[in-house]
């Protein structure tokens, strides 16, 4: 069985995320969509309310499953009998970072593969740091989210508004 592990913070999932979670569901039998615990960052959902985001986003999608895990990202994907990473690129400033990382992961272990796939290119600007700040300014993040992932950032940013919607 070929398994794809695509590893984020999900802070939160986005369509561009979705989108690369689709395409890779084509490609292998089985993705884990594995939400990332990194103690040096401070997000906005906790672990378990981005698990479920990412969860009921990709409830659609037979082969796909969601997942949390910490430590080395290496270590998972050997946890799981992964043979892959999949990681997003949406511009040419994505691509330095990921590299270097791709390549300390085969460093660690030769035997994972990173594979990078861009989302669409209507997806290519977005970013969970993006949505957040839109949302916290009271703007329309619908085109940019699933609807479960709008409704949350509603509540949690501005709750009054969750209450009359």
């Amino acid at each position: 069985m070929r398994t794809v592990i695509y590893p984020g913070s999900f802070d939160p999932l986005t369509n561009g995320h979705l989108d690369v979670i689709q395409r890779a569901a084509k490609l292998f039998d089985r993705v884990i969509v594995a939400v990332a615990r990194n103690e040096s960052k401070v997000p906005l959902f906790s672990l378990e309310e981005r698990v479920s985001l990412v969860a009921g986003a990709v409830a659609h999608l037979p082969n796909v499953q969601t997942d949390a895990f910490g430590g080395l990202l290496v270590n998972y994907v050997e946890s799981q009998s992964a043979q892959a990473i999949v990681r997003g690129l949406r511009a040419v400033s994505d691509f330095e970072f990921e590299f270097q990382l791709a390549l300390m992961n085969r460093k660690l272990n030769e035997r994972i593969e990173t594979i990078f796939m861009m989302p669409k290119d209507t997806y290519t600007f977005l970013s969970s740091r993006i949505v957040k700040e839109i949302a916290r300014l009271g703007g329309n993040v619908s085109p940019f989210v699933p609807p479960a992932v709008e409704a949350a950032l509603r509540a949690r940013l501005n709750p009054s508004d969750a209450l009359s919607a």
